[in-house]
């Protein structure tokens, strides 16, 4: 909900939600309240002071907010070394030790009730096959074997499968490794192939998520600039040269967040590119399954293009169907299945069995591909819907988007502060993702990301940009 113009407001909401937790019990974080709730510091320090003085909330300075009443009195912890102990190792080549997922954080963060989310990429409840998943769970759970352990590389007819899907005429499952969703494989492949404090080329702008995983490997993304038409190839080979980089990682189809599609005149010199360096792409093709109803045939797979061994193909199911079916692929040829087996296998093991006879029941029924076909009817829908509104409302403002995908690359006019914006976004009722974040140097320009996904229809689509139309009036102010 977006209540809290005033303290007075918020007080009376954050009673309400303050009487559900027991006496003693700690409150959330103030920081949490503010993105919750869509108000400021200033308005939540008001209502908080009116609920002290009411009785119902004491605070304790450096521990927070706990509800009034007998609290359970726990023995305290000086855990102040921790900081010294935490940063105590020198940074490796300049890169800051632990992971910042800052930016990474506000791509998942739920959003209040009554407010838009234009924030995340995961499939609104409309648009998962909930009940065929459910379906397909119970049928794997009777399956011989289930709750034991899998192959280290995967059940063999997932790997066959996941070789089909990606490219059946030079991939069998002997060259793919199941993983956690994609997320996991893009960990699992730069641990593979970098080292700490080693460059690896990113596109500019790209995933924070990708952001997030290198820098907390100790590794230093480089970016190379993409157009319309994806990487730009001659600023890649000079990276290359300039970095010395063994590892760039790119996402050819619908690329997040601009949605460019690599065009056919760049793919051969993506690679040739990579192959006179001496280094691996990996292919993050994350957005296969998320084709709209207008778009082209799609392209195949740079891996299908690929003769040398260098490409290492991301492929996940998650994205596609359910946040909870977090099921990948990595595609690979020549010695470097190994390492990534070797990597998955240290850190994780394995993926549970049951979760990979679930995805096969679910790809191998009828309802897959009615799903899939929903998905694209849904998505296009709420694409369209985003754009329109935002055209109608907000006409400076710069679109781009393809048709696949879940989001808008929204340009804001020059000057703009886009977290002044997407602030103000959000006390109008809409959370949207400040581009900041998705850019790995020095933003061009300011954006926002519009990913629509996660709302429930075309209506609350076209009224999140509605919303957002408002809220850009709001940052700039009075002319």
């Amino acid at each position: 909900m977006n209540k809290g113009s005033n303290g007075r407001d918020l007080a009376e909401t954050l009673r309400r939600e303050f009487e559900r937790y027991a006496p003693g019990e700690r409150l959330p974080a103030s920081r949490t309240l503010v993105e919750r709730h869509g108000v400021g510091p200033v308005t939540l320090s008001r209502a908080m002071a009116r609920l002290v003085a009411e009785g119902l909330v004491v605070t304790r300075p450096g521990a927070g907010s706990f509800r009034a009443g007998e609290p359970v009195r726990r023995p305290v912890r000086d855990t102040s070394w921790q900081e010294v102990a935490l940063d105590a190792v020198p940074e490796a080549g300049g890169v800051p030790r632990g992971p910042d997922d800052s930016g990474f954080l506000a791509t998942l963060a739920p959003a209040p009730a009554g407010v838009v989310p234009l924030n995340g990429g995961y499939p609104h409840a409309s648009l998962r096959p909930d009940r065929e998943l459910a379906a397909a769970a119970a049928r794997a759970a009777r399956r011989p074997g289930v709750w034991g352990s899998p192959p280290l590389e995967g059940v063999a007819e997932l790997r066959d499968w996941f070789a089909r899907e990606i490219d059946g005429t030079s991939l069998d499952a002997s060259h793919v490794l199941v993983t956690a969703g994609g997320q996991s494989a893009l960990s699992t492949a730069l641990r593979a192939l970098a080292r700490p404090g080693a460059p690896v080329l990113v596109e500019s702008p790209t995933y924070p998520g990708l952001l997030a995983i290198a820098r907390s490997l100790g590794m230093r993304p480089v970016p190379v600039p993409v157009d319309r038409d994806g990487v730009r190839v001659e600023l890649l080979v000079e990276a290359f040269a300039a970095t010395g980089a063994r590892v760039l990682v790119c996402q050819p189809l619908f690329h997040n967040p601009t949605g460019a599609v690599l065009a056919p005149e760049r793919r051969a010199g993506v690679l040739r590119a990579a192959r006179e360096a001496g280094a691996f792409v990996v292919e993050d093709d994350y957005a296969r399954r998320l084709a709209h109803t207008d778009a082209p045939p799609l392209p195949p797979p740079l891996i299908a293009d690929d003769r040398h061994g260098t490409v290492v193909h991301v492929h996940s199911l998650t994205k596609a169907s359910s946040p909870g079916l977090r099921v990948g692929a990595l595609a690979a040829r020549g010695p470097v299945l190994r390492r990534l087996r070797a990597v998955q296998v240290v850190e994780s093991l394995f993926v549970p069995r049951v979760l990979q006879e679930t995805a096969l029941e679910l790809v191998g029924s009828p309802a897959w591909g009615r799903h899939l076909r929903a998905l694209a009817e849904g998505l296009t829908r709420r694409r369209t819907a985003v754009a329109a509104a935002l055209l109608e409302r907000a006409p400076a403002v710069e679109q781009e988007f393809r048709p696949g995908g879940y989001q808008v690359w929204a340009r804001l006019p020059d000057g703009t502060d886009e977290d002044a914006v997407a602030e103000a976004a959000q006390r109008t009722g809409v959370k949207a993702a400040s581009g900041r974040p998705f850019f790995p140097g020095e933003p061009p320009a300011p954006y926002l990301r519009l990913a629509y996904a996660g709302t429930s229809g075309p209506e609350e689509a076209a009224e999140g940009a509605v919303r957002l139309a408002a809220a850009l009036d709001t940052a700039r102010g009075p002319a």
